[in-house]
């Protein structure tokens, strides 16, 4: 399927971390540091990719409004982690975006933990099974962003 509006938010909050990251980053080199005009060049270039996404994400709410793009494709979910927070209560989108946008705050710290040399491997373990449950939980509110918005255009 293409994208939906679920999928499409995921990215652009995805696209913002990289962003305000890639932001820190140029704030803390010298001027003078030979990396910093790629450093520039490439948080330019994740600029445009962002305002390609939103743009996307603009134009593909005004279709679902008029009916003319599908919303959501029925899942087909092979495994249920159980330790994974509920997305059952949320119903409306800006919760589920937001929500959305935190787990994959979550998660991008999450990686950062797991990718440290300087931790036992049984550390790493759980942090991987944390990432593990958060994943499926930021799924789980992509399909919850994609849920409200049928709900909204069938009027459920």
């Amino acid at each position: 399927m293409a994208e939906t509006l679920g999928s499409l938010v995921d990215k652009v909050s995805i696209k913002n971390l990289r962003i305000w990251h890639m932001d820190e980053a140029i704030a803390t080199k010298d001027p003078g540091d030979p990396a910093l005009e790629e450093l520039k060049a490439k948080r330019d270039l994740a600029a445009r990719q962002n305002q390609d996404l939103i743009d996307e994400a603009n134009a593909f709410f005004v279709d679902a409004l008029a009916g003319k793009v599908k919303i959501r494709d029925e899942k087909l979910k092979l495994y249920q982690n159980r330790n994974v927070q509920s997305s059952d209560g949320i119903k409306e989108l800006g919760e589920a975006i937001s929500e959305l946008a935190w787990r994959n705050i979550k998660l991008w710290h999450l990686e950062d933990e797991a990718r440290r040399t300087d931790l036992p491997d049984a550390d790493i373990v759980k942090v991987k099974r944390g990432i593990d449950a958060t994943n499926q939980e930021r799924n789980n509110l992509m399909d919850k962003v994609d849920e409200i918005l049928f709900n909204h255009v069938n009027k459920k």
